[in-house]
């Protein structure tokens, strides 16, 4: 038996981890909104301009010389905006996307790298989005910069899978087993679309969606490395 199929074998008889991080996530960003909503719209309008961030503060913040005069809520807003949503709709598509690509990757990496994938290049993702938008004092929030990034490692971990997805013809749904790659790669395309061509909303940057999905990508490479350190079944999703 080559190594290769020894460190297949080892890797599917290891129990499946429970994605306790992704849950932990989910349930956050949920109990968040939940919290913005009872706090009415102008505090909660406050808080997400709080825990939000504006480029504009960013890179003003960033221009100062002195590093410790970086470690401010300004820059800390990359991060704690991943997990403000403004309404229901932005909170559900982010939710269904990390919790579809979610799962894998945490079962494959372990708890620890999943929560720092997510935050670390979600933030790295909303930075671009402060420096493309230099000078700019729109409020950016939103999990999509690290949802991205999740589906970004879930490419560069699992290119050959297959997901199962309900393809809807004429009254009838049909189930089918379609790459991945298809898949992530029809998605991509409509990001980078968006982010040339379409227009920035009052919450959502586009340009986080694909600085996201290219920084997982190359995450994943660089883990694909040390596979010793990885479960990477071979069933499809």
């Amino acid at each position: 038996m080559t190594q290769a199929l020894r460190l297949q074998s080892f890797q599917r008889r290891r129990p499946a981890r429970w994605p306790w991080v992704l849950v932990a996530f989910c349930l956050i960003c949920l109990v968040i909104k939940l919290t913005l909503i009872l706090m009415g719209p102008a505090t909660s309008d406050a808080w997400l301009h709080f825990w939000g961030f504006r480029p504009d503060a960013v890179m003003t913040l960033l221009g100062k010389h002195d590093p410790r005069d970086w470690l401010d809520a300004d820059l800390a807003g990359l991060v704690t905006a991943l997990f403000m949503h403004a309404d229901w709709l932005h909170l559900a598509g982010n939710l269904a996307y990390l919790w579809v690509f979610g799962i894998a990757v945490e079962r494959a990496v372990g708890h620890i790298r999943f929560a720092l994938l997510f935050l670390l290049l979600g933030g790295l993702a909303n930075l671009y989005v402060a420096w493309r938008l230099d000078g700019s004092d729109l409020l950016v929030i939103g999990a999509s910069g690290g949802v991205s990034a999740i589906i970004g490692v879930y490419l560069g971990l699992f290119p050959g899978r297959r997901m199962g997805l309900w393809i809807p013809l004429g009254l009838y749904l049909q189930f089918a087993r379609v790459p991945a790659l298809l898949v992530i790669g029809s998605w991509f395309t409509l990001q980078l679309l968006y982010s040339v061509f379409g227009p920035m909303s009052e919450t959502v940057a586009w340009p986080a969606h694909v600085a996201g999905f290219l920084l997982g990508v190359m995450a994943a490479l660089l883990l694909r490395l040390f596979p010793r350190s990885l479960q990477l079944e071979s069933r499809d999703d």
